[in-house]
Order: C-alpha cells, then sequence, then structure tokens
C-alpha cells in the first residue's frame, strides 16, 4: 500500500487539494480511502463522501492534530487495507509548525497559501521544510512576480522538494501530483518519523494554568534565548 500524507497551515485549502487528487487517482485507477483528521468539528465527511472512496474522520480535541495522526497511522492504514484499497490519503490539520507528521516511507505533501505573504514559507517549519511535495494554493489571487518570489522562498526553505501551484477549484496541479503519488514508494512493515517532535514538554502543555515562573517546569526559553530546564 502508499501513503500519502497530506499537511499544511490552516486555511490553505487541504481538503480542497485532497478532493481533486482524490478524483485524479481514481481516473488513473487507483483505489484511495481517506482519513480526515481535525482538532474539534469538521463535517468534511459529507463532503468527501461526494467522491466515492471509502472517508473516515477523526477529532484530536485535546490531542496535538499530528501527534494523533502519528499515533493512529497503524489503524489508519490497517482500515484503508480492510477496504480493499491500494493507497491511504490522510489530512492532518498541522497546526504546530514545530512537528511534522510525516513517516518516512508516505509521500509528504504541505500545502500553503501564497497569500499568506512571501516571507510565510520560512516560518512553518518541518511541516514543510520536511515535506516531498508542496502545493502552493490561491497563486490566483496574486502576481505572477509574487507567485515567483513564494516559490523562491519555498525553495530556500526546502531547496529538495517539488512545488507545485495548484487550486482546489479548478483542479490545478492535481494531475501533476497524482503521477508524483502513483510513482512513490509502498510502505515498509516498519516506519519512523523523518523529523524529530519537539524534545520536551512544559508545566502549560500539562495542563498547569497559574502564570509565574515559580509555577512553570520543563524545557524553558527565554525571550533573550536562553535555555534552560527545570525539574526532577
Amino acid at each position: 500500500m502508499k501513503f500519502a500524507v497530506i499537511a499544511g497551515t490552516p486555511g490553505a485549502g487541504k481538503t480542497s487539494v485532497l478532493s481533486a487528487l482524490t478524483n485524479a487517482l481514481v481516473n488513473l485507477g487507483m483505489r484511495p480511502s481517506i482519513v480526515k483528521i481535525d482538532c474539534l468539528w469538521t463535517e468534511d465527511d459529507k463532503r468527501l463522501g461526494k467522491l466515492g472512496v471509502p472517508v473516515k474522520v477523526a477529532l484530536s480535541k485535546d490531542m496535538c492534530p499530528d501527534h494523533f495522526a502519528i499515533y493512529n497511522t497503524e489503524d489508519m492504514l490497517a482500515w484503508a487495507e480492510d477496504n480493499g484499497s491500494d493507497i491511504l490519503l490522510n489530512e492532518t490539520a498541522g497546526l504546530c509548525l514545530r512537528c511534522a507528521p510525516y513517516p518516512d516511507d508516505c509521500l509528504a505533501v504541505c500545502v500553503i497559501d501564497i497569500t499568506s505573504g512571501p516571507n510565510n514559507p520560512l516560518k512553518v517549519g518541518p511541516l514543510m521544510t520536511s515535506a516531498d511535495v508542496v502545493m502552493m494554493t490561491k497563486g490566483d489571487m496574486v502576481s505572477q512576480a509574487e507567485r515567483e518570489v513564494f516559490r523562491e522562498r519555498v525553495l530556500e526553505a526546502n531547496p529538495t522538494c517539488m512545488p507545485i501551484e495548484a487550486n482546489g477549484l479548478t483542479g490545478k496541479g492535481s494531475a501533476e501530483l497524482a503521477e508524483i503519488v502513483t510513482k512513490s514508494k509502498e510502505i515498509s512493515s516498519t516506519m519512523k518519523l523523518r523529523n524529530n517532535p519537539p524534545f520536551s514538554i512544559c508545566t502549560l502543555c500539562a495542563g498547569e494554568t497559574r502564570i509565574g515562573k515559580e509555577y512553570q517546569r520543563g524545557v524553558l526559553r527565554k525571550m533573550d534565548g536562553f535555555t534552560e530546564y527545570r525539574g526532577e
């Protein structure tokens, strides 16, 4: 089975890219299954259900959606296999910008919005810098010069990626992405993350609500950049 993870910044058009990609893969004779992960609420199962392929949605709630995706990868792949699919398409919310939900065996696709500004590719982190393909959306809303600058910034942040201009409404870029997906490798019996997650959590991550340095433990960084560990 092949495995593609579609991640990216909020509102960039991940679900639209996913829908167009699914149609393109079906036209190529593939049998995809879709798992859509969101945080608190979604009705994209209704939208994606119109594509005629198996669809499952899941809410991460209090858990980071990217960590939720990684934690449930085996179950998602098993579900897709039970459906008789030859590829799993997993869309995850991708909110942290410090994490990346990409196993080493997947095709990592990052969706990013060109209208977010020319410097945004330098701010996204491993969500984009460890991706194989970067789908740049909403290019029809800016000038050709702005699109070129954005593309160069993407390549500056991730020189090895394949940048593709995409349009979720017209399907632009979906045929090119589908061709890349069909040529991607299959998953192995053991997978690892291609990027390390953040190396620790602080007390706030664990539920502390009091404000003040005396209440905080874990790996902490001050405004001058000094980093320390406080705790047992």
